[in-house]
């Protein structure tokens, strides 16, 4: 079995999109992210707070998530992030073209 890999060695541009579909159901600390993620890939997709808090930034600044503090599950200041409506049609044009990107290179890896 593979060893798990961390978001470095995610294509390019993966890590938003995951990133917003972990904050479909509602908001989340960056924490609950990369733990969502890494339950839900089955403790394949690793993502470090190097890569994690950089991505977060840079989707508050385009306007696809907002950040409030509140209080974690044990009682610690934290930032919730919340998917906005820009952030869910950023959602939904970045899983078309990565669905895209799929298709190509299955066809790729088929090809006789």
């Amino acid at each position: 079995m593979g060893r798990p890999s961390d978001s470095s060695e995610l294509l390019p541009g993966t890590l938003d999109l995951l990133i917003l579909r972990a904050l479909v159901p509602g908001s989340m600390h960056g924490y609950g992210i990369a733990s969502r993620l890494k339950q839900v890939s089955g403790d394949v997709l690793q993502v470090g707070e190097s890569s994690l808090y950089p991505a977060l930034q840079r989707l508050l600044l385009n306007g696809w998530v907002k950040a409030e503090w509140g209080s974690s599950e044990n009682n610690r200041r934290a930032r919730y992030y919340t998917l906005t409506p820009a952030g869910r049609k950023q959602l939904a044009s970045e899983r078309r073209e990565f669905e895209r990107l799929v298709e190509a290179i299955q066809k790729v890896l088929e090809m006789a």
